[in-house]
């Protein structure tokens, strides 16, 4: 799930009082028709000087003319290799301008890219690989102490004797191109530059002939879910979704009005940082400004200054890390006008509850607006998003009241085409009348503004009764020693499960668990209060920020020696 705190400029104007868990986003916006690569060239003509990107930590810096050109160089060399639309390239390691002209370059060409964790390991990275039958992988040297080669030829190992682009694998029968960023030579592989070298004017032609052919609802991009349960799905998304979720994100964001510089330090394998960042550079002809390959909170901060930004993105922990710096007040962050504030930090309960996503939902189907009544803005995840239809059903399917939890289901241009080649996990998902149903559960209210409750599979069963960690979660959030906080559902021979609440204080901050368990049945029914309180130096997180629940629910069992109870996970 992507959040984002952010503030808005649209207006939303003036709703009916709703009955039933039902509405649709009414923006003025209109759905644009076009593809990636249209759009890319539409802004290059356009403003063809204008900055379009900025490497900060790597000194990279390209306006919209020099990017378009070196994405089409990149695409040209693509299509001497061999490379066609439809076929599907995987992209792996943190962000870089590589990673980006990949991005565009792919689908200039129609080529449907393959985003690849940068944290993925041995055999997570065959399963994708195999999953989506990749004719190349183009690939960094490598990414917090993990060499790509090393790992690469273990699952390759023809590539020590095979000829580069032509690759003959026993494990990966369509596996044909391995592509290495940077300057090394590596057998079997090519060059980046090469690649950028190997295209001819022939090919170059060819491109700009194609953006005629290839249409907004061809898929374009492929994203690994997180896979906490069972192995990851791969999400297939066309033009469509990324586009026009891109563009309306950005029109709530006012930054169809004013010039914009984007800071971008969430990674771009995932959609929050190729949607909603990246791709706003060709729609919006905003700058896009990434800081480091990987996130650092002070150089987050220090960018942010240096290339006034007017925009910052993140995930909570980001928020949490950047806000709690011993050197957070030295930096003027005040060209933000979205995002975090400069010099009143934001509580994180805020933080926590802007804007609701899915990667199956291209990602953003819920913001605020900035005319939405506070107490909404900071309680709430706002609105559905323009031409966004959504509403809550109970465990039967059927539509509930305003005020009462259930699973929350949108539909729209948003939705995924599917799982790639898995019919029966996209059908298990996407109803006959093309609902998706996000496993989330949700209340929306008679203003039509929407509060996710907690995930289905996170809800915990204690003696009977339904226990939505979030609740506990946002007012934990507000005790002044707690700097994050989670809560897990642990195994109970008698209540089936108990509640454990797993804290990390704020430095120089001392507090007990009987203290937190006080200040829960202050303000929580006695059944929501934690049975078991433990303090924790950090949380288990995916690269791209998100706590790993089941995993601390895994070491919680652990340390609280509760192992030979039977649990469900």
């Amino acid at each position: 799930m992507t959040m984002i705190y952010y503030r808005y400029t649209t207006t939303s104007g003036e709703r009916k009082k709703l009955k039933w868990s039902y509405l649709h986003g009414n923006d003025n916006e209109q759905l644009l028709g076009i593809t990636i690569g249209k759009a890319l060239q539409n802004t290059v003509e356009r403003i063809p000087d204008q900055e379009a990107c900025v490497f900060y930590e790597a000194g990279i810096r390209k306006t919209n003319a020099q990017f378009l050109e070196e994405v089409d160089q990149f695409a040209a060399g693509l299509l001497s290799l061999g490379l066609k639309r439809g076929d599907r390239v995987g992209i792996w390691g943190p962000n870089s301008y590589e990673w980006l002209i990949v991005q565009y370059a792919t689908a200039r060409l129609g080529i449907i890219l393959v985003n690849i964790n940068p944290q993925y390991k041995q055999h997570e990275l065959e399963y994708a690989l195999k999953k989506v039958e990749c004719k190349a992988l183009i690939s960094a040297t490598g990414y917090l102490n993990i060499d790509y080669y090393d790992l690469l030829f273990e699952i390759l190992p023809e590539l020590a004797t095979d000829q580069p682009n032509n690759i003959h694998s026993h494990l990966l029968p369509e596996f044909r191109t391995l592509i290495m960023m940077g300057d090394k030579q590596y057998s079997g592989a090519l060059k980046f530059q090469d690649i950028l070298d190997n295209g001819s004017s022939k090919d170059r032609r060819t491109i700009l002939d194609l953006q005629d052919k290839l249409q907004f609802d061809d898929p374009i991009n492929i994203q690994f879910t997180s896979g906490t349960t069972g192995s990851p799905k791969g999400v297939t998304l066309s033009h469509h979704n990324i586009v026009n979720n891109c563009y309306t994100v950005g029109v709530r964001l006012d930054y169809h009005r004013r010039e914009t510089r984007v800071c971008v330090p969430v990674p771009l394998y995932h959609c929050f940082g190729m949607v909603i960042g990246s791709l706003q550079l060709a729609l919006h002809g905003s700058c896009v400004v990434f800081p480091a390959i990987g996130f650092k909170p002070e150089l987050t901060l220090k960018t942010v200054q240096d290339e006034k930004c007017t925009s910052l993105y993140g995930v909570p922990t980001m928020f949490i890390d950047m806000l709690n710096h011993p050197n957070f007040s030295q930096y003027d962050l005040s060209s933000l006008y979205t995002g975090v504030m400069a010099g009143s930090p934001c509580p994180v309960e805020v933080m926590k509850e802007v804007c609701y996503g899915l990667t199956e939902t291209s990602p953003v189907t819920f913001s605020s607006f900035r005319n939405s009544p506070v107490a909404k803005r900071v309680s709430t995840v706002g609105l559905p998003g323009s031409h966004v239809e959504a509403k809550v059903v109970d465990t039967d399917g059927n539509i509930v009241p305003v005020g009462q939890p259930g699973e929350l289901c949108s539909r729209g241009y948003t939705t995924m085409l599917g799982y790639w080649n898995d019919h029966d996990k996209t059908d298990e998902v996407i109803s006959k009348s093309n609902w998706f149903h996000t496993g989330d559960i949700a209340e929306i209210d008679e203003d039509g503004y929407c509060k996710i409750v907690g995930r289905i599979k996170d809800m915990i069963i204690r003696g009977g009764e339904n226990v939505y960690p979030t609740e506990i979660e946002q007012i934990l959030y507000q005790h002044p020693a707690v700097k994050d906080v989670q809560v897990v559902g642990i195994p109970d021979n008698r209540l089936g499960e108990e509640i454990c609440a797993c804290i990390e204080l704020k430095s120089n901050v001392k507090t007990s668990p009987e203290d937190i368990k006080q200040y829960c049945s202050d303000k929580l029914a006695r059944y929501k209060v934690p049975r078991y309180v433990e303090f924790v130096k950090s949380f288990p997180l995916t690269v791209t920020g998100k706590v790993m629940k089941y995993q601390l629910r895994d070491d919680m069992i652990k340390k609280l020696k509760l192992d030979s109870i039977h649990h469900h996970s």
